[in-house]
Parts: C-alpha cells; sequence; structure tokens
C-alpha cells in the first residue's frame, strides 16, 4: 500500500536534479550545512508512513508531495514564519527551494493548502514522525537514558485575556455578524434580530473607565459599577441568545428546504454551483451560530455566578469564543499568576533530546503523568532511565512506587509537605541537590521550546490543535538535535 502511496501522493522529484546541476552552480546547489543534514535524515522512508492512512492512492488529485511539506514545516517551526511568510521566504529563496525539493521552474504550495494539511493529518500524523524520528536515533545508538529529567509548562491558547465583561460583549457583536451572514446566505430573510452591538460596547467602555479610578473610596464606588455593569451585558447577552434561538430555527428550517430541493434537482441530473455556494455559506453560518451561542450560554452563567459572589470552577470555565478547550491554569509565575491553554510535560535527556511530550487539557495534576511517560520512553529506546528527576510537584510515595516497579534504579523527586527526618537526610545528601540542579535544565529546555520553536502560543485551537502545534516543535528541535549528534 504504501508503495502505491509513494507514487501518487508521496512522489519525489528526482527528477529535477539534473535541471538543478545544468543551471545553477555548484556553490549555489549546496545546502548549509544545518538543512544538509536535515535533508538527509528526512530523506528516510519511514517519515512518509505516519501519512499513508490520510491519502488515497487511487483517487483524487495528487496531493503536495510529503517529502515538501514535511520540509516547509520544519522551516516554519524551526525559524518561526507564518504560512504566509513561509511561502514567500521558499518562492523567493534558491537554497529554500533546493531544500523543499521544489524546482526552479514549479510554484510553492498555497498557504491554505499547508493549513488544510496540517489540521487533516492531525495529531497522529505528527506523532508518527516523532515516533519514526526517535526509532531511527535509537537504533543509530544516539539517544542516551541513563538519566532523564521531567517537568511541565503552559502552552497559551491563542486568545486575549480574557474578562466577563469582554467575553460578553465580543459574543453580542459576533451573534450580530453572524446573523447577517445568515440572511446574506438567504437563511431566515424575513427574521429580524435586533443588534446589540453598541449597547454591549457601551457597557464594556464604562466598565473600564470606572477601574481607571485611583482613589481608595472610588475604587470600592468602581467595584460595585463594574458588579451592577456585568450583570446587565449578561441580561443583554442572554436577550441576544433568546432571539438568536429564533433566528437559528428558522436558518435550520430554510437549510433542510435547500437541501431537499438540492436532491431533487440532483435526480433530475440538474447541478446548480451558484445554489450549492449559497448553501455551504448557509451551512458554515448555521454551525458558527449553534456554537457560538452554546458558548455564550456557559460564558453568561459563570458571569452570573461571579456577580452573585461566586468563584466558577476552573475546570470548566470558558474564557475564549473561539477555543472552547482552553482553560485558566495557575502555574504561579511572576508577572502571569494565570495562564491561559494548556498544560505539556516534557521529558529531555542530556544532550536535551525530547524523549517525550504531552499535551493535556485543563490542569491535571503532574504525579499521575510520570509513570506513564517514562514507561513511553522505555517502549521507544528499549531501556529502562537509571535516573529520573521532577520537581515537588511530582513527590508524593506513589510515585516512587511505580518508577521502581518500572526498573528505575534512582528516583530524585523531592517530596511534597512535611517530610520525615530520614527524608530530609536524603534530600540533603550532595548527590541528590547535584541532580536537582541538572533538573533545573528542563526550565532551559521550556524556555528554548517557547523562544524557537512556537511554544509560546499555539496557533491552531482545541486541545487536538494544541497537541499537533507542539508536536510539530518538538519535530523540528529533535532533528536538529539528533541530526547534529549523527553527523
Amino acid at each position: 500500500m504504501l508503495e502505491g502511496i509513494e507514487a501518487i501522493v508521496f512522489r519525489t522529484v528526482g527528477d529535477q536534479c539534473s535541471l538543478w546541476e545544468s543551471v545553477l552552480p555548484e556553490e549555489v546547489r549546496r545546502l548549509p550545512e544545518e538543512l544538509a543534514r536535515v535533508d538527509g535524515y528526512l530523506d528516510d522512508p519511514s517519515f512518509f508512513a505516519p501519512f499513508a492512512p490520510f491519502f488515497d492512492a487511487r483517487m483524487g488529485r495528487p496531493s503536495t508531495p510529503m517529502e515538501t511539506y514535511l520540509r516547509l514545516m520544519f522551516l516554519k517551526f524551526r525559524y518561526g514564519l507564518g504560512y504566509e511568510s513561509l511561502c514567500r521566504e521558499v518562492s523567493d529563496s534558491i537554497t529554500w527551494r533546493r531544500f523543499c525539493r521544489i524546482p526552479l521552474d514549479g510554484s510553492v504550495a498555497h498557504p491554505t493548502t499547508l493549513m488544510k494539511l496540517t489540521t487533516r493529518c492531525g495529531s497522529a500524523a505528527v506523532d508518527g514522525l516523532n515516533e519514526a524520528l526517535l526509532a531511527k536515533a535509537a537504533q543509530a545508538k544516539l539517544l542516551r537514558t541513563n538519566r532523564i529529567r521531567v517537568d511541565t509548562t503552559v502552552v497559551p491558547a491563542n486568545v486575549a485575556y480574557p474578562t466577563d465583561s469582554g467575553l460578553l460583549a465580543k459574543a453580542v457583536r459576533r451573534i450580530a455578524a453572524t446573523g447577517r451572514r445568515i440572511r446574506a446566505a438567504g437563511g431566515a430573510v424575513r427574521t429580524s434580530v435586533r443588534d446589540r452591538s453598541g449597547s454591549a460596547g457601551k457597557r464594556a467602555h464604562a466598565i473600564g473607565a470606572k477601574l481607571r479610578t485611583r482613589s481608595a473610596v472610588g475604587r470600592e464606588e468602581a467595584q460595585a459599577t463594574v458588579r451592577r455593569v456585568t450583570g446587565e451585558l449578561a441580561e443583554l447577552a442572554a436577550t441576544a441568545v433568546d432571539q438568536a434561538e429564533r433566528l437559528l430555527a428558522n436558518a435550520q428550517r430554510a437549510l433542510r428546504r435547500a437541501r431537499v430541493k438540492a436532491e431533487e434537482l440532483r435526480k433530475r441530473g440538474v447541478h446548480d454551483p451558484v445554489a450549492g455556494r449559497r448553501r455551504g455559506r448557509l451551512t458554515r453560518a448555521v454551525d458558527d451560530l449553534t456554537e457560538l451561542l452554546d458558548a455564550t450560554r456557559r460564558i453568561v452563567e459563570q458571569t452570573r455566578q461571579r456577580v452573585a459572589g461566586h468563584t466558577p470552577d476552573g475546570a470548566t470555565r470558558r474564557v475564549s469564543l473561539h477555543d472552547g478547550d482552553a482553560r485558566p491554569i495557575a502555574k504561579g509565575r511572576l508577572g502571569r499568576p494565570v495562564e491561559f491553554g494548556h498544560k505539556a510535560q516534557i521529558v529531555d535527556n542530556d544532550d536535551g533530546i525530547v524523549l517525550d511530550h504531552s499535551v493535556e487539557q485543563g490542569n491535571p495534576p503532574d504525579a499521575p503523568q510520570l509513570a506513564p511517560a517514562v514507561q513511553r520512553v522505555k517502549k521507544r529506546t528499549g531501556r529502562t532511565p537509571r535516573l529520573v528527576t521532577a520537581d515537588r510537584g511530582y513527590g508524593e510515595a506513589k510515585v516512587d512506587r511505580e518508577l521502581t516497579d518500572l526498573g528505575v534504579t534512582n528516583v530524585v523527586i523531592p517530596r511534597k509537605g512535611q517530610s520525615s527526618p530520614a527524608r530530609r537526610a536524603a534530600e540533603h545528601r550532595k548527590a541528590f541537590r547535584r541532580t536537582l540542579k541538572w533538573r533545573t535544565g528542563s526550565e532551559g529546555r521550556i524556555s528554548y521550546l517557547t523562544r524557537g520553536y512556537g511554544w509560546d502560543r499555539t496557533r491552531i485551537d482545541g486541545t487536538e490543535g494544541t497537541r499537533i502545534w507542539t508536536a510539530h516543535g518538538v519535530l523540528a528541535h529533535n532533528l536538529l538535535k539528533i541530526s547534529a549528534l549523527a553527523s
């Protein structure tokens, strides 16, 4: 099956090499050392296998070659480029064209093509790429697992700092805009919905003006005003949702009629492309309004709880209209006590290679994630780590027992809470403290991924999108590390 896929989807451009050699001098054809090392690693056919389930060798038009897609995504995360700037830079660079296997007279894939391929293949494909890379490195005996360190971080979602008033005002504006989209697409054209964006905006601005008050007496008055205006915003949003429900019901009825009519035309052999495009716009608008109303209801409910003096549960709190999986996570960082996104765990070794990573929704406890991560490392490398170290968030006796059962001989994790005298003496040993100092290097690894490989903010919504984004960053990072070790 893979041979057929390679013939159609993963087609190579080896026949272009003669064109490069006949036109360009040797100095121009030569890749920079870093790209040459990565290019040699990505030539392995094992990197094509994770994409096989997502393409059919017998149907459809040929896709962008996967060897080109892989190299484009490496450049994107290696140099922190957007999709549009990536395609523009590759199109203008002979070196990057050669690295991506794009001929001189060939066209670079459109940015939306790369976006669709990334989301279509999902996290399963990029996880398979990371597994193939680590398997290749393990086969070449490049992975050291005598000691590993573990830490967690927050991968911020692509959201602005959320406030109840801001989310409510934005929801009211989007309900009105989506209603206009539905009517423009021919759905519920006679259903009128009042646009309350102006009223919501005035109340949101009033809250901002009151919060700028500096005097102590004025601050108390401002807090009362903020609670009152926020409650008014919640009621305004609830009213907008109730009215939009009628619009949605009528739009769904119009969509059903349009589909019935399209089916009748199809049976008669008539094809109306204009009606099909209009029906597609109406379908997307109806789906968007359905999701928007569900999100707005949740935001109204949590706002009412806060106005009543109760704190909403952080595990279910909605912090974004477009990313329903982002959650508030308190990590206690200076300047950013609460972040909004997903929790990620990193496992790396002495060489800085990321041996395992995972992304979870919300803020689950650290301790239960450690043993499964070590088990995955053991499965990938075929060897049990001799030493495992982590911070105090993992410090439980149960974690020590689980790691010992896996075959780890030395667990260096400070315990939570009050320790016994024997435990305190063990944690004050020079070897224990020296290992903990080495563990702090995981903070540097996280900072390196954050600054250089896209972990500062995911640009794909949802938990699945965050897993795709972070996995591509890890793949680019590990390709550089492993290819340098292999040279």
